[in-house]
């Protein structure tokens, strides 16, 4: 092998997992640890298809990493394995994060029906009524009973509205010989608020709650991975206890728990190592969480990160607990800079709250009586985020910008 800048790397570098997919969130066991309630009420509802039966609208709650997305998966299998040619059902998943408009959940569903290529719906170009009518006639041809399971169903709801929910389920009262179930998987309990009564009252026919798993449970799913990932004794005794623990406090997501433990293993094998120790996972929760940081900064809206710019210029400014006013000052500043619109101070406070949510800021309500209330704000992220977000090609003209209260350049 010829010199090259991976050559270190790869002499560097020890293999001590087996089989790396096993320990991807996407991989899909045959045995679900700790999620056999929840599949068996799920199958109670879907097990009426093979009597030629519509099952019931279902709509599973749960925060990230409780098994929701596996559980549905899951269950697809077994709908596969009770019926491999598909005659009496099929079962369509759709992930609103990728598929998130009308045009997209009806083109996902039609051209998964449709067997000829030469007919599938084009990725653009048709009219809604048009392509409601040709995914309809096609569903109807297929004389089966459709589930639709449309995973992060919020997020579609937020971007696109309940519109394309009415639809479908509109589409089940149009369907002559066929019928159509929907499933979907939310983690936001309230965003059934946000549907309009006709949606709310056919979506909600029934409701599940998937809740997190604890940190014994975490230590069975991730023991059941490492069989199959690691040989003996290449895991240190402490490493899975000390996953499901940090993953635990993380409101029992199964997801952090196997990124924790494939991350560390990672790095145990650039650094060349026999065994994964935890050392090799405090070191993987602080890289994972900077990078879930710098990822939820990179996909902020413009406005937030003018808005997150401007904390960031008066933290530098000594200026570290200030208030809505101060921000709102900068805010302003910035903006002009940037020849963006300056919004409102209702609406930067309304972003300064989003930011909070997100973990980014710390923002308290401080009372002064008569005098009315403000917040209290403080930057919650390290120096490296903030400089990733100094170097957005869309802050460039903020490199020349001076603080009212800086004697110098930044």
């Amino acid at each position: 092998m010829s010199e090259s800048v991976f050559t270190k790397h790869i002499e560097r570098r020890n293999r001590i997992v087996k089989n790396k997919s096993i320990l991807q969130t996407s991989y899909l066991p045959e045995i679900l640890p700790h999620r056999k309630e929840e599949i068996d009420s799920v199958a109670a509802v879907i097990a009426s298809v093979f009597e030629g039966d519509k099952p019931s609208n279902i709509l599973i709650f749960g925060q990230t990493g409780t098994g929701k997305t596996a559980v549905m998966n899951f269950i697809g299998n077994e709908l596969k394995k009770v019926d491999p040619k598909g005659e009496t059902a099929v079962y369509i998943y759709i992930n609103c994060e990728v598929v998130d408009t009308q045009y997209g959940i009806l083109h996902s569903i039609g051209n998964q029906t449709i067997k000829d290529f030469d007919k599938r719906i084009p990725f653009t170009g048709w009219g809604m009524d048009k392509i409601y009518s040709e995914t309809k006639n096609y569903v109807d041809e297929q004389n089966k009973v459709f589930i639709v399971v449309l995973d992060e169903i919020d997020r579609l709801v937020n971007k696109s509205g309940d519109d394309i929910l009415y639809h479908l389920l509109k589409m089940n009262e149009d369907l002559k010989n066929s019928k159509l179930s929907l499933v979907g998987i939310s983690n936001r309990v309230n965003f059934m608020e946000f549907l309009d009564p006709r949606v709310r009252s056919r979506l909600s026919e029934e409701k599940m709650t998937f809740d997190p798993y604890d940190a014994k449970q975490l230590e069975d799913i991730l023991r059941s991975r490492a069989e199959l990932a690691f040989d003996e004794g290449v895991l240190e005794s402490g490493v899975i206890p000390l996953c499901a623990a940090k993953s635990a406090k993380e409101m029992g997501d199964a997801r952090m728990a196997l990124n924790l433990l494939r991350t560390a293993a990672e790095i145990a094998e650039r650094n060349g190592d026999n065994v994964v120790t935890e050392a090799h996972v405090l070191y993987a929760k602080n890289k994972i969480e900077l990078d879930i940081v710098s990822e939820t900064v990179k996909a902020l809206p413009q406005q937030s990160k003018t808005v997150l710019m401007s904390i960031i210029f008066n933290t530098r400014q000594d200026n570290k607990t200030m208030i809505t006013g101060d921000v709102y000052s900068t805010y302003k500043d910035l903006c002009n800079i940037l020849r963006m619109t300056v919004l409102t101070q209702r609406r930067v406070t309304d972003l300064i709250s989003e930011l909070d949510m997100l973990g980014i800021i710390h923002a308290r309500v401080r009372s002064f009586g008569r005098a009315g209330r403000t917040r209290e704000i403080e930057l919650s992220i390290p120096g490296e985020i903030c400089k990733m977000l100094e170097e957005d090609e869309n802050m460039a003209d903020l490199k020349s910008y001076r603080h009212p209260n800086q004697t110098k350049l930044m």
